[in-house]
């Protein structure tokens, strides 16, 4: 039944088992909460930035609506396929060893972009520097691996809130491109303009790898040393890992394609210059960033179930005006704006209530479930910005962007729905079974033997 978690003995509450020391483990804890959330923002504004970048970049290289979508599109790629690995080999490595190397080997194409002279080499780059994407199933494993269950809802929220990286190239990469004279310094050594905003943050990602590795505990906890790597992956043979999956689409593969994709809306619709269109686009980047630990919250007090199905009826709700033809029903760009942020608040709390299923379904293999779960989220976040702009050429209509949002929201919502129907038909089979919020059993073991 689907109420039922996915138990494993082995290693079923890493972050206690590995330590008798509390006072030692809590802080650890807290450090590693403080160092991944850090570099995860740092990453995530490096996988992002051709949201902002691009708009420079599809001017002077005269791009395409589809070859903007695609150039914006690859780096959402990269940093989508290698999520399970990546969480896999974070449980059985550790994750200081994991995040200092991605750093590092993220800040070469980085630095590259500065330089990149042609379509093909952007396109290119972007494949390489999208790896950085990958920091969320290792940050998510790594967080997993020193919190207690109890407490995982509000560390993983808080880790998510990283996020906001979205919003960093946003708010800085219009200012740097004023500021920096386009032939750059020291005789095109150093590169201006648009071109600056890589090589920038090539070199702090060198320094937040030495950070990471200097100042995170170590030894380091590895739930999944020891495990087989079959024993790893059974449980992405549960259909509910793909329904999280579909779910993670919706909060988070829509949010990365709407950071992407809002900017150039904000400048077709309603005629915005650059610097306005990136800090409208980061009105819906706050919340749908920094309330992640408030739906962490949520979900551990109330249960993800409950705070997943009204988040999907608010997300409904926003998404149908905007997805409206402009000849029935027109929005200014404040009502606009008003109703994307709606968005951003769901999806903030959407985010972290579908990854409070995990540890509760799967404590042993928050890993490889986080990474698929977030694979698919991530790849979400790479078919639709093409989509996008397929829709549009295809139409001629920029709302069609939203048309297929709300048909997605609708399908998780129906699905979810139907899930909770079954649950309550269950329930009234499974006599003297408690459950806990969410519709989450309390005894697993009582649940497994119904």
């Amino acid at each position: 039944m689907d109420s039922t978690p996915s138990v494993s003995v082995a290693n079923a509450n890493p972050a206690e088992a590995a330590s008798p020391d509390s006072a030692a483990s809590a802080a650890g804890a807290r450090r590693i909460l403080i160092l991944s959330t850090s570099a995860f923002t740092l990453l995530f504004a490096v996988w992002l930035m051709f949201g902002v970048l691009g708009i420079a970049i599809k001017k002077e290289f005269a791009l395409t609506p589809v070859q903007f979508g695609w150039l914006t599109a690859t780096a959402i790629l990269s940093g989508s396929l290698f999520r399970l690995p990546f969480g896999i080999l974070t449980d059985r490595i550790g994750g200081r060893r994991m995040m200092s190397a991605l750093l590092l080997v993220t800040a070469i194409p980085c630095a590259c972009v500065g330089w990149a002279h042609s379509y093909a080499q952007l396109l290119g780059l972007a494949l390489c520097f999208g790896i950085a994407g990958n920091s969320f199933s290792l940050g998510i494993a790594w967080n997993s691996a020193w919190f207690s269950r109890e407490r995982q809802g509000v560390a993983l929220g808080t880790f998510g809130a990283g996020n906001v990286g979205a919003s960093v190239t946003k708010l800085i990469a219009p200012l740097l491109i004023g500021l920096m004279p386009a032939a750059g310094f020291l005789g095109g050594a150093i590169p201006g303009g648009w071109r600056f905003v890589p090589v920038l943050y090539s070199v702090l990602l060198v320094a937040m790898a030495v950070v990471v590795w200097c100042l995170a505990p170590a030894p380091d906890r590895r739930p999944g040393a020891g495990r087989t790597l079959s024993a790893m992956l059974t449980p992405l043979r549960d259909l509910r890992v793909w329904r999280f999956g579909l779910y993670y689409i919706v909060v988070f593969g829509a949010y990365v394609a709407l950071s992407l994709w809002l900017p150039n809306y904000y400048k077709e619709v309603y005629g915005l210059p650059l610097a306005s269109s990136a800090l409208l686009t980061t009105l819906f980047i706050f919340p749908a960033s920094l309330l992640r630990p408030f739906g962490g919250w949520l979900s551990d007090r109330y249960g993800a179930r409950p705070v997943t199905y009204a988040t999907f009826i608010i997300m409904l709700l926003a998404s149908l005006p905007l997805a409206a033809p402009a000849s029935l029903f027109t929005l200014d760009v404040v009502g606009f704006t008003a109703l994307v942020c709606v968005l951003g608040v769901g999806m903030g709390v959407g985010k972290a209530s579908v990854y409070r299923y995990i540890p509760d379904y799967f404590p042993a293999d928050v890993g490889a479930v986080g990474g698929l779960v977030g694979t698919l989220g991530a790849l979400g976040g790479f078919v639709l910005p093409l989509s996008f702009g397929y829709l549009q050429q295809a139409t001629g209509r920029p709302q069609s962007c939203f048309m297929a949002l709300s048909c997605l929201i609708a399908v998780s919502l129906l699905w979810l729905h139907a899930v909770v129907l079954g649950i309550r038909r269950g329930e009234r089979t499974m006599t003297g079974l408690a459950l806990a919020p969410g519709g989450v059993p309390a005894d697993p073991a009582k649940a497994e033997a119904a």
